[in-house]
């Protein structure tokens, strides 16, 4: 049976806005050697460091480029607020969305073989398409062959609905193809913990219940995660909506009755259960919410390193 990882020559990598380390996690499962890492929330540091022994630098605006090792790999999953649907949409005018900018400051000075970033699926529309423009001319600009697409959590054995673009970038032209949707879809059996083992605090008041019930469509699919958007339509559905930093505590119901666990929000997420909580409930919303899908990363890095690879010249 051929192994889903790639080896190649040992490769190091640095991981910015590196939030509980998802990304990190993704590239580490193919052999790369992590050499440097900037997160400025406290909270997320914490679980960082619990789970990898390092705690990452913080505010990457004070951070001098001249001063991160030199690395094969730049990964950043840089803050999407400014160009989220479910946020002002300020773009660039947003202090978060400047922080590409150091991005490109570390891209310019470092001149790694490749990087990936990562960001909402809304940044592609942004200002009718100039936000994304730029970005991308950017990229180019500095001598990378760039390739983005948006890529569905879903189709990468979560069962939840997260819609996010993924920006590759070489230094050379190789040949690249982002990763295949892998067919079968998880059930929401997989992540979901017996309610008679949870906590009554996880469980929802009797009148959210009632509320939930009214709402909601009759022979809804059990188990089920129940969604409710801003009109306040309820919709039960076989797996999760995407997981949002700043969302109200019923935001996601499951079957109806409770709140997702610490741990089901962390495999909805495809961490590992290996993977240590050592934060409040509140900080593993907002840590989630952030956070990548972990094997949709892990399916970048693999067409990633199977490029490089294949390149024989390239040396790492």
């Amino acid at each position: 049976m051929q192994s889903n990882k790639i080896e190649i020559k040992k490769f190091t990598f640095i991981d910015l806005f590196a939030g509980i380390g998802g990304i990190r996690l993704g590239f580490e499962n193919h052999g790369g050697k992590c050499i440097f890492s900037s997160e400025w929330d406290n909270f997320a540091q914490d679980t960082y460091e619990a789970n990898f022994g390092e705690r990452p630098e913080g505010d990457i605006t004070k951070i001098i480029p001249n001063k991160i090792p030199d690395h094969d790999i730049l990964l950043g999953g840089f803050p999407c607020q400014a160009f989220s649907i479910c946020g002002d949409q300020k773009g660039f005018f947003d202090t978060r969305g400047t922080l590409f900018f150091n991005i490109e400051e570390i891209l310019r000075i470092k001149n790694p073989y490749a990087f990936m970033l990562e960001n909402v699926k809304n940044l592609k529309s942004h200002d009718k398409g100039k936000t994304f423009s730029i970005i991308i001319k950017h990229l180019k600009d500095l001598g990378y062959f760039v390739h983005h697409t948006v890529l569905n959590s879903l189709d990468f054995g979560v069962p939840q609905k997260r819609e996010r673009i993924i920006i590759v970038g070489f230094r050379e032209n190789i040949t690249f193809a982002f990763p295949k949707p892998h067919g079968a879809r998880a059930s929401l059996k997989d992540i979901l913990e017996e309610d008679e083992k949870i906590d009554q605090k996880y469980f929802v008041s009797e009148k959210i219940r009632k509320k939930r019930m009214e709402k909601v469509q009759p022979n809804y699919p059990v188990p089920s995660i129940w969604h409710e958007n801003k009109s306040g339509h309820i919709s039960a559905l076989e797996y999760s909506c995407a997981l949002r930093a700043g969302a109200s505590y019923n935001y996601l119901v499951v079957n109806g009755v409770r709140r997702p666990t610490s741990r089901e929000l962390m495999r909805l997420q495809g961490f590992p259960d290996t993977f240590k909580i050592v934060t409040p409930y509140a900080q593993i919303r907002k840590q989630t919410g952030n956070s990548v899908t972990v094997p949709v990363i892990k399916a970048v890095a693999r067409e990633m390193l199977k490029s490089i690879n294949s390149k024989k010249e390239l040396v790492l």
